[in-house]
């Protein structure tokens, strides 16, 4: 997805499936090789994951994580800054509710991006995702270098209360 002032434009996505059947260890290698083909091939200048507070059974949970931190060393590995977002702060984004329901979701993702997407709702998700960063992101980056210039003038080390919500370990 790119950006033009509040313009969005879908550029590409996907879903990566490592092979099925396979063992946990090398299926993760092959979704680290895919994705770091992913992101050198685009010109991407961060990362924006949701976060994960709970899920329906424990291995999937676990699953989950383990494919989730394949995402961030990858991301880290290319000095990328990430971004983590909360499913209700995604959701309410990207329609306006917190609370929306997964087809609420695809309908407004597409009305957004101008493009029907088909298939997994992890496509649409991922591409939630991307449109909450793109709104909340440009705030926080705002407020970023607003506390970069308050630092640089010797106004202190205050942090401003919303800075707590920008880059993931600030």
């Amino acid at each position: 997805m790119s950006q033009e002032g509040n313009r969005l434009s879908h550029i590409g996505s996907g879903v990566l499936r490592p092979k099925a059947g396979g063992e946990l260890p090398e299926r993760l290698k092959q979704l680290h090789r895919d994705l770091c083909l992913v992101l050198d091939a685009h010109a991407v200048d961060a990362v924006a994951v949701e976060a994960v507070y709970g899920a329906r059974h424990a291995r999937s949970a676990l699953v989950l994580g383990h494919a989730r931190g394949v995402l961030l060393l990858a991301a880290a590995q290319r000095e990328l800054p990430i971004y983590e977002y909360a499913p209700a702060a995604v959701k309410k984004a990207v329609s306006g509710d917190g609370r929306s329901d997964k087809e609420q979701i695809r309908k407004m993702v597409q009305l957004l991006l101008g493009a029907q997407f088909d298939g997994p709702a992890d496509r649409t998700d991922a591409l939630a995702v991307a449109i909450c960063h793109a709104q909340v992101g440009q705030f926080a980056g705002k407020l970023a270098e607003l506390h970069r210039e308050q630092k640089r003038a010797g106004r202190g080390n205050r942090r401003h209360p919303a800075l707590r919500l920008t880059q993931k370990g600030s």
